[in-house]
């Protein structure tokens, strides 16, 4: 890490640190074997238009059926602000939580959707889904 790079991190305010460190973090599902779903709405997430630099506002709506593990609420909460600074289109945005989300916690089955505040009078919602059961292609 260069200099500077040390220098702006020890700048950084400890929110930005927590937000820059965060990762998706998981803990044992208290009820294996017991199908259930769980629901998470994020009202503020955030990220930049890739070609305007402009903010993209959405609430991210999050619902899963775990399997062997349970995602933290902070950690969640950390990762999610980290798409702040991001350019990052709105479909990218939703696809890429559906990903690392996966990747954390491997669900039973999980839903993700976008939806995105109107801007410039258009609306966008974006839904991805992933099941165990569903082969890749």
């Amino acid at each position: 890490m260069s200099q500077a790079a040390v220098n702006q991190k020890s700048e950084m305010k400890y929110g930005e640190r927590a937000i820059a460190e965060g990762e998706l973090i998981t803990f044992p599902n208290p009820r294996p074997g017991r199908k259930y779903e769980i629901n998470i709405t994020l009202p503020e997430f955030t990220c930049k238009c890739p070609f305007s630099g402009y903010p993209d506002f959405a609430t991210i709506y999050l619902t899963y059926s775990p399997d062997q593990t349970v995602v933290e609420l902070k950690a969640l909460k950390l990762y999610i602000n980290s798409y702040r600074d991001r350019y990052i289109s709105h479909e990218e945005a939703v696809n890429q939580i559906l990903d690392d989300f996966v990747a954390a916690c491997n669900p039973l089955e999980v839903k993700v959707k976008g939806d995105f505040t109107p801007r410039g009078n258009v609306h966008t919602v974006i839904e991805v889904q992933h099941s165990q059961t569903q082969v890749s292609s």
